[in-house]
């Protein structure tokens, strides 16, 4: 396959004016799991390996699935800024190393690199590529306003909650894949398939990310623990935790919900209410009843080494811990 870190850094970052440049540059060379353009290179590969030598895929793929990287990134930097975010992969975020003008204003031209970056998609397939590329960044900023929205109503069902998820992060994972597939000539089922395989680990991917943010090791998880119980966020373990026939605990949660200035001792005890309920282990049920759909779709494309690769990822995500 491609090596898409390779490619990334193969983008040019060192241009003026440094101020609006150097944080993509520095952005984009922070890491991260790199998912979202190895499903787009993964999904062509698994229509396109029966004619492929050594697996390779062709260049005409990784226009798309560097313009979805970029893209991601670029939410990143404005998600931080509006999320108040100080830690980003072991990082600081853009806003706390520069200013919050700085993080807004280059993560706009991140928007524009995305764009830019497209162009090079194969003129007969740019179109359709176009549509659903702007398809999936509306979703986006639809679910990101849903989770902003969410944070001051007090009615937020679980099927919200899983709407918003999808919208926000689950459509970019399932436009990589459909994507990718597209452009290495898949079939409509086929990309059927691929969509629903991305939309279903995105699900499980973000639900565990829930998890993580109040279970996880802050030096693997890239940032601090608690911050969404901190920002009252509405994820998949408040929820469940708020549907609870314990009056007792439900009181206490809904006491710290309204609770302001006690940060460290907020996450304390609501991290020990939801131990205290079991809501992570119905989390992480969830989760899996996600990634066990999205390996359904697997078995609806061709059986080869690409295939046995997402087998194998939707499987590493449900058990990742950063």
């Amino acid at each position: 396959m491609l090596d898409i870190n390779k490619a990334i850094e193969s983008l040019n970052w060192d241009k003026e004016p440094r101020g609006l440049y150097e944080p993509i540059g520095y952005t984009l060379a922070s890491g991260g799991k790199r998912l979202r353009p190895t499903l787009a290179l993964t999904a062509a590969e698994v229509i396109m390996n029966g004619g492929l030598i050594n697996g390779d895929v062709p260049e005409h793929v990784l226009p798309a699935a560097l313009a979805l990287e970029v893209f991601h990134n670029f939410t990143l930097l404005h998600d931080d800024v509006m999320d108040r975010a100080e830690v980003r992969r072991g990082r600081p975020t853009v806003h706390v190393k520069w200013d919050d003008n700085t993080a807004i204003l280059s993560g706009d031209q991140m928007l524009i690199e995305a764009y830019k970056l497209l162009a090079d998609v194969p003129a007969d397939k740019l179109p359709k590529v176009l549509r659903w590329f702007n398809e999936m960044a509306t979703a986006i900023c639809e679910g990101q306003q849903y989770d902003v929205d969410f944070e001051h109503d007090a009615h937020v069902s679980i099927d919200d909650y899983m709407m918003m998820i999808e919208k926000k992060t689950s459509v970019l994972l399932a436009y990589a894949m459909k994507i990718g597939g597209y452009i290495a000539g898949g079939n409509e089922s086929q990309l059927e398939a691929l969509y629903q395989y991305g939309l279903h680990i995105g699900l499980a991917f973000q639900i565990q990310d829930d998890i993580l943010d109040v279970y996880g090791d802050p030096k693997t998880f890239g940032k601090a623990i608690g911050g969404d119980i901190r920002c009252n966020k509405k994820t998949l373990l408040l929820l469940t935790a708020l549907q609870t026939t314990d009056t007792e605990s439900k009181a206490e949660l809904l006491q710290w919900l309204i609770a302001t200035g006690r940060d460290e001792e907020k996450v304390a005890a609501v991290t020990a209410i939801y131990t205290r309920l079991g809501v992570r282990e119905q989390a992480e049920s969830v989760m899996e009843q996600h990634t066990a759909a999205a390996l359904a779709q697997l078995d609806k494309l061709p059986q080869n080494s690409a295939t046995e690769r997402l087998r194998e990822l939707a499987e590493k995500l449900a058990t990742r811990k950063s």
